[in-house]
């Protein structure tokens, strides 16, 4: 069995408020946007800020943590959607900021809101196959340099931001329990940058802005993102998962102290707690100060749940994160 040993995060210093974006977009009823959103600021990172140094930053706060020695760790895994370089990974450009050795692995993988969950479940596998004893798992995004400013769908809802978890074996009962991840890569096209890769490269053409029938303008260097299409997957596929992991584990919904969900949107969180017959107190929620964070959203609100107490020794959580791809995963963890 693993565990997480410790979470950090680092967001950046920059907050947009629903007020500025209001005073930005007069036509924008933000009155609506924080109903469906629940977000009420979000932290963006500067134009030569990237996620690689929001990373660093989450980093140096987790070794300054004297029981955790940077020496000691013999991987790195970098998940994110915002690399420096085409080029090489993150993860390489991490491992020479940290100043470590030589015989640790560092690589990236390329998925959003399920990528702590799948990068548990990789953390798991190479430990297990004692590939690794510490590994560091870094979630990282600025989702802000893709977004359109004029495009309300998702300027209003997404935030960067970094976490670093650092994941040990566990030699005790506390730890992760299950994992199950999943994909649907038929639904690609509801979350997609449609330009800017080898299939249609970055152009004159790519650059002109569009208004889509809702007012909404962006490019195709820009997020897409099908708010409706990505909702009817989560509703669909994410229920059915939940409840196939705690079957297998032998569990009910009442077996589960605390729920963590990817904090996409108040709406999203809302509708999941409905239709799994969840108590709202036992479904914790930060999306409120940090919006929408993609794949650090997990580990910067399970650090925010454990920094309040609100998680208890033998409290078991279930985390569950979806979006791009499309993919989704589940995890139960034991503290």
């Amino acid at each position: 069995m693993v565990k997480i040993n410790n979470i950090e995060y680092y967001l950046p210093n920059a907050v947009v408020t629903n007020s500025q974006l209001k005073e930005e977009n007069p036509s924008w009823d933000m009155d609506r946007v924080l109903k469906r959103t629940g977000v009420k600021k979000r932290h963006i990172a500067s134009d030569d800020e990237t996620a690689l140094d929001l990373s660093f930053k989450a980093c140096e706060k987790l070794f300054s943590n004297e029981k955790i020695n940077k020496n000691k760790v013999d991987g790195i895994i970098f998940c994110t959607q915002s690399e420096d370089y085409i080029m090489p990974p993150n993860s390489c450009l991490l491992h020479k900021m940290l100043d470590l050795q030589d015989d640790v692995f560092a690589f990236d993988f390329n998925l959003a809101c399920s990528g702590f969950i799948y990068g548990i479940a990789m953390a798991q596998g190479l430990i297990k196959t004692n590939i690794a004893n510490n590994i560091i798992l870094v979630n990282a995004d600025t989702y802000s340099k893709y977004i359109n400013k004029k495009d309300r769908s998702t300027r209003v809802l997404f935030g960067d931001g970094a976490a670093v978890t650092h994941i040990v074996k566990s030699i005790t009962k506390y730890g992760v329990l299950d994992i199950q991840c999943s994909t649907s890569g038929k639904g690609y096209d509801k979350f997609i940058i449609p330009a800017g890769g080898c299939r249609i490269p970055k152009s004159e053409l790519t650059n002109i802005s569009k208004i889509d029938n809702n007012n909404n303008i962006r490019n195709l260097e820009n997020i897409h993102m099908d708010g409706l299409g990505v909702l009817k997957f989560v509703t669909d596929k994410v229920p059915q998962q939940i409840h196939q992991i705690l079957e297998r584990n032998s569990m009910t919904l009442d077996d589960i102290d605390i729920f963590i969900f990817h904090q996409a949107s108040k709406l999203a969180i809302d509708t999941l707690t409905r239709l799994l017959d969840i108590r709202p107190e036992k479904v914790f929620t930060n999306f409120q100060d940090t919006g929408n964070t993609v794949s650090a959203s997990i580990p910067i609100a399970l650090k925010d749940a454990l920094n309040n107490n609100i998680i208890k020794k033998n409290d078991k959580i279930l985390l569950c994160g979806f979006g791009v791809g499309l993919s989704w995963g589940t995890a139960i963890i034991q503290y």
